[in-house]
């Protein structure tokens, strides 16, 4: 053990209540905790919103599309016919997932009191469900193995409410195409995503239903989702499906488009991107506060002590091996604030997680409770990044311990 360090350990633990440093340092203390556990609850917090809302975005589309390139942006969709060899092709592509083929059709739910506007979703049998089983408050999802097409749909809850609809009612859907179609639909399943742009507009049924609506063959259908293994790898993956499908003609001679889920939902996604600016406005106040808190504390504790820093400095010391000292001390002090703010913002994070005990508005947060994700490798590099920034932050400070001359402080003390 260096002498540095064990006279910094004698002045950190064996600092007594009538040392004027005491309240700065508590001070210094409670700012580096308070600061380091805003830090990691804002991180958790963003990083866990942003996971949300994705997920749900990628539930209701995948994250990769593919699509006839005549589409005009809208529902009504051209169709394409994808033979099975194609599909082979996608889903072997290093990290597609799944492959699952979708109809769309829009339409108008209309019952005695109410009518709104919606898109029904044609699935078959190959549809993940996990999604929509990890959102389903009742009933259950659609059963489509049949042998005819049937007319169970499995609907939002704000839909339900919306139309006063519940599990085991029929409703009729209208459908303007050159005659006006109606079809009767019978609810035996109810999803709550609470994002409410697509929880209003989404109903799943069985794609056979869209077919015949569309006088659509058998092996035709709106698109194709393709769900991926890493969200990270989408560019790269969804760069793949299109030299995938690029050049590539349907049994009809129509073209493909390949779209990812973010260039389908650009808004979405940039606005989420602006969060991290938010983020780095708060890491960089909380480190300004908590660094200033450190920096007055050790001042003080310099102030306090330059008999010591004095009495060393006569008996050979030098101006860095007293520095060293003063930096020993703030280490335990920024450590010891640090221990409290971990134990603060992840315990603070944990009850979130597990009892979604602060509240937020869905229609204008898209969820209901306030998310928290542990990304564990944020954390510990939130943690790294703060040691090192505070005492970067102490070297300039203790600088003032080279400007104190021994002789003059001896003679007045």
């Amino acid at each position: 053990m260096s002498l540095e360090f064990f006279i910094a350990k004698r002045i950190h633990f064996q600092q007594g209540s009538q040392h004027v440093s005491r309240p700065a340092v508590r001070i210094a203390t409670i700012g580096i905790a308070l600061g380091l556990a805003v830090m990691l609850i804002s991180v958790a917090v963003v990083i866990g919103f942003k996971q949300e809302i994705r997920n749900k975005t990628i539930g209701f589309g995948g994250h990769i599309q593919i699509t006839n390139f005549d589409n005009n942006n809208t529902y009504e969709m051209n169709p394409i016919k994808a033979d099975n060899v194609l599909i082979k092709k996608i889903s072997s592509i290093d990290g597609v997932k799944h492959v699952q083929r979708f109809a769309t059709k829009p339409g108008i739910i209309k019952t005695d009191t109410e009518f709104q506007g919606i898109v029904i979703k044609g699935i078959d049998t190959g549809f993940d469900w996990k999604f929509f089983k990890s959102n389903m408050v009742e009933g259950k999802v659609l059963d489509v193995s049949g042998v005819n097409p049937g007319n169970q749909v499995v609907l939002s809850k704000y839909l339900a409410n919306l139309l006063g609809l519940k599990l085991g009612d029929s409703f009729y859907t209208y459908f303007i195409q050159d005659q006006v179609r109606a079809r009767k639909f019978k609810i035996v399943g109810i999803y709550s995503t609470n994002f409410i742009e697509y929880d209003k507009l989404f109903i799943l049924a069985d794609m056979r239903q869209v077919q015949a609506l569309n006088d659509w063959s058998a092996d035709s259908f709106s698109g194709l989702e393709v769900l991926i293994t890493d969200f990270n790898q989408i560019d790269k993956v969804g760069d793949a499906v299109y030299n995938a499908t690029a050049n590539k003609f349907s049994k009809e001679g129509n073209t493909y488009s390949t779209q990812t889920i973010k260039q389908l939902n650009p808004q979405i996604f940039s606005w989420l991107n602006l969060l991290d600016m938010n983020v780095w406005v708060i890491l960089i106040l909380m480190l300004s506060v908590a660094g200033f808190n450190m920096i007055s504390g050790l001042l003080i504790l310099i102030l306090e002590r330059t008999n010591m820093i004095g009495i060393l400095k006569s008996m050979g010391a030098t101006d860095w091996s007293v520095r060293k000292i003063f930096l020993y001390h703030s280490f335990f002090l920024i450590g010891k604030g640090m221990l409290w703010g971990n134990i603060i913002g992840l315990s603070l994070c944990a009850i979130q997680y597990f009892t979604g005990i602060v509240p937020l508005d869905p229609e204008a947060y898209y969820v209901a409770t306030v998310p928290v994700a542990f990304n564990w490798l944020y954390i510990i590099l939130l943690n790294a990044g703060t040691l090192i920034a505070s005492l970067l932050m102490m070297i300039g400070p203790s600088y003032l311990i080279t400007k104190i001359d021994p002789a003059k402080i001896i003679r007045y003390e």
